[in-house]
């Protein structure tokens, strides 16, 4: 179906996307590249919202050689007017002969649309080359379309014996700076950074990016049930704007103050008092986040695996060992039968530095 120099050019389109890792929130990262005579004679890919998509940037490059040429994009082509108009009709009108996609819009509202509008002004369209490298570029998006809420990952730096903190708090620094590093491209994808108020009153932390260079930094959710973060928060000393999520139903002069702050303050109890972690998810993919990055104590940690919100496990392990005494990774409920394990798929594994970090999926 398709050929060897078919996967060249969408490789190639996939490295073009990836490109916006750090950019395209809440659009999704898309690549594409214009190919005539086996020459690639445009390429472009989606740099931030609002501005022009990736077919456009690569048939202004193509120009008049797009005519009679082959689009490799990452993505269906868009068929709706939004900030941009559609993507479908500038390749129709390009002259475009031959669309190759690696995978359909999962926007149920418009999927399919692209591609329909494409056939029926005569343009050859395949789908599904390297499908599964573009979904993974792609994840946070395609879970907000399709399930209604993020892609949620949960970053852990532990030692060895997966102890997280010293029984008196001290946890910086577990791992080492390559690994630190590592943990900030993680958080410049994200959408958004997750913390508790138990981590917010320990370690105060800024919850940016820092370590590597990046023009937009993540907005930050602190989950919060008794509206208990200090009005000088490091959190909230910044433009980035912050979901404060409270089971607290008063105190709406510590309300008022917070929303002078750049900050939402979002009511979501649930029967037990605490924040309802379930609705929180509807909330932030309303709000467009695509994917979330949980920098967190083992209370919240599992609260969310409790719930089955996280998707995605990003664990760094250092060579180290701090004993039983020293606080774990995960709080869950005491297992009386192996079969009620937490089930994960490892993806990756691999040393950063002097740390081993393992990628893991749950099942």
């Amino acid at each position: 179906m398709f050929s060897a120099a078919d996967y060249v050019f969408m490789s190639h389109a996939l490295h073009l996307a990836g490109q916006g890792l750090y950019t395209t929130m809440p659009n999704p990262r898309v690549g594409c590249v214009i190919v005539r005579d086996e020459q690639i004679v445009g390429s472009g890919w989606h740099q931030k919202a609002g501005q022009p998509h990736a077919e456009i940037n690569a048939l202004a490059e193509a120009g008049a050689t797009a005519r009679g040429a082959a689009a490799y994009v990452t993505l269906e082509p868009c068929s709706h007017h939004g900030r941009t108009p559609p993507c479908a009709d500038a390749l129709i009108a390009a002259g475009i002969a031959r669309v190759v996609m690696a995978m359909e819009d999962p926007n149920p509202l418009v999927s399919g649309r692209g591609r329909a509008l494409l056939q029926q002004a005569g343009i050859s369209v395949q789908t599904g080359l390297l499908q599964a490298e573009a979904q993974a570029l792609n994840a946070g998006f395609i879970s907000r379309m399709t399930r209604k809420k993020p892609w949620v990952r949960l970053k852990i730096a532990a030692s060895l014996d997966g102890k997280t903190a010293l029984n008196n708090g001290a946890s910086q620094w577990i791992t080492g700076e390559a690994a630190r590093q590592d943990g900030h491209r993680w958080r410049a994808r994200s959408c958004a950074i997750m913390t508790g108020i138990g981590t917010i009153k320990s370690d105060n932390p800024q919850l940016t990016v820092r370590h590597i260079k990046t023009d937009r930094q993540p907005k930050k959710i602190v989950v919060d049930s008794r509206l208990a973060i200090p009005l000088d928060a490091r959190v909230l000393q910044d433009d980035e704007e912050t979901f404060i999520f409270t089971a607290q139903t008063g105190n709406p002069e510590k309300k008022a103050a917070l929303g002078q702050m750049n900050t939402r303050v979002i009511v979501l109890p649930n029967a037990a008092g605490k924040v309802d972690l379930q609705k929180m998810m509807v909330v932030l993919a309303e709000s467009g986040i695509n994917e979330v990055l949980v920098e967190a104590g083992k209370g919240l940690n599992g609260a969310l695996v409790e719930a089955g919100l996280v998707d995605e496990l990003v664990l760094y392990l250092a060579p180290h060992l701090l004993g039983d005494d020293a606080q774990g990774m995960i709080k869950l409920p005491e297992l009386t039968q192996l079969e009620q394990k937490k089930k994960l798929e490892i993806q990756d594994v691999r040393m950063i530095g002097q740390d081993i970090r393992v990628i893991a999926k749950f099942l």
